[in-house]
């Protein structure tokens, strides 16, 4: 019975855990609007140099009609990113002191994911990963956080606005790891009986669900391990980065030429094995919660992306429903298809 009071557990994210003000900054369903000033020709050099320190920028909104401004670090993220992207995504670090009494209350280091080009067609992949992160919240308590922005870039050097586009805020893995009531675990070739079973059977249907293959729980690739202080023996996988997903379907994503599928698009289950009943609560959990998915692709933070892009995803989505309400292709592409991930 063990399974079924994790199941619940899924659901309903403990209150206690939402520690150090992130609960209120992400629970906040407004749109941060705000501009971001700082040397981007030297941030773009810092690109090519993995070892580049934090530069000094400031970050300018308006409240209440008086301009505030808060002083933080930035620096690039991320590795294919830095290489192929017309800004990387940067990662934002604040003096907790600075922040007082602003809307980055208690917030300490947060990435800001950006269009990797400057076009709608980049932001369009932007808003559909935040979604994604969206949904996956409305499933399981272990997710990622992520916050709506919409952001002018601007050159501190030059006074030209460099891009003004929507991005998204998300947490750091030691953060969402203290707010799930653990820590970060570092430790790879972990899987298998070693991964909650709940857990790992809602990460490999989540990824199934939005189709994506671009993780590796062995190998640390696009997954945080929480160690819960009060669960000892297991490790609870968290899923993150969805731009090379099939419900994104970016121009630039290809699966892994090892794996027998040709596009992002060609869903595959590459999720750690689990009891068939953790699969069927989890199959019952994405019942329950299927309208609140789709419904998020019709309010109000889903203001920037275009209808086609909605209708498109949520046909994407619907493939997914078709199979786990089919017993036998549930079984036949997710449950005996498990392995290793």
């Amino acid at each position: 019975m063990k399974w079924i009071v994790i199941a619940t557990a899924l659901c309903v994210a403990p209150a206690a855990n939402a520690q150090g003000g992130h609960g209120s900054f992400y629970d906040d369903q407004s749109i941060l609007r705000f501009t971001l000033v700082a040397d981007f020709g030297q941030f773009r050099r810092d690109a090519r140099d993995l070892k580049a320190p934090y530069r000094n920028a400031r970050i300018k909104y308006v409240d209440a009609g008086k301009e505030i401004v808060v002083p933080v670090k930035i620096k690039p993220r991320g590795i294919w990113r830095r290489k192929t992207c017309d800004m990387p995504p940067i990662r934002l670090n604040f003096d907790k002191d600075s922040t007082h009494k602003t809307i980055f209350t208690k917030q300490n280091r947060l990435k800001l994911v950006i269009p990797c080009k400057n076009n709608d067609e980049s932001e369009q992949y932007v808003l559909n990963e935040f979604q994604l992160y969206r949904a996956y919240n409305l499933l399981t308590p272990f997710s990622f956080k992520a916050r709506l922005a919409h952001v002018a870039f601007v050159d501190s050097k030059k006074g030209d606005t460099v891009q003004n586009r929507y991005a998204f805020l998300g947490e750091e893995p030691e953060d969402a790891a203290r707010r799930m009531g653990g820590k970060s675990e570092a430790t790879k070739n972990i899987h298998g009986e070693e991964l909650d079973e709940m857990s790992r059977a809602m990460f490999g249907v989540f990824q199934y669900f939005i189709g994506n293959t671009d993780f590796s729980v062995t190998g640390l690739h696009n997954v945080l391990l929480v160690m819960k202080d009060s669960v000892y023996d297991v490790a609870f996988p968290v899923a993150r980065d969805f731009d090379w997903s099939g419900a994104v379907d970016a121009r630039y994503a290809f699966p892994d030429y090892r794996l027998p599928i040709k596009t992002v698009k060609q869903r595959l289950m590459k999720g750690d094995c689990a009891p068939k009943a953790a699969f069927d609560s989890v199959f019952s959990v994405f019942r329950a919660k299927k309208d609140a998915i789709y419904g998020l692709y019709r309010d109000s933070l889903a203001v920037g992306l275009k209808p086609d892009v909605v209708n498109k995803t949520l046909k994407y989505f619907d493939e997914f429903y078709s199979t786990i309400n089919n017993p036998r292709d549930a079984k036949n592409e997710i449950i005996s298809a498990c392995g290793p991930s």
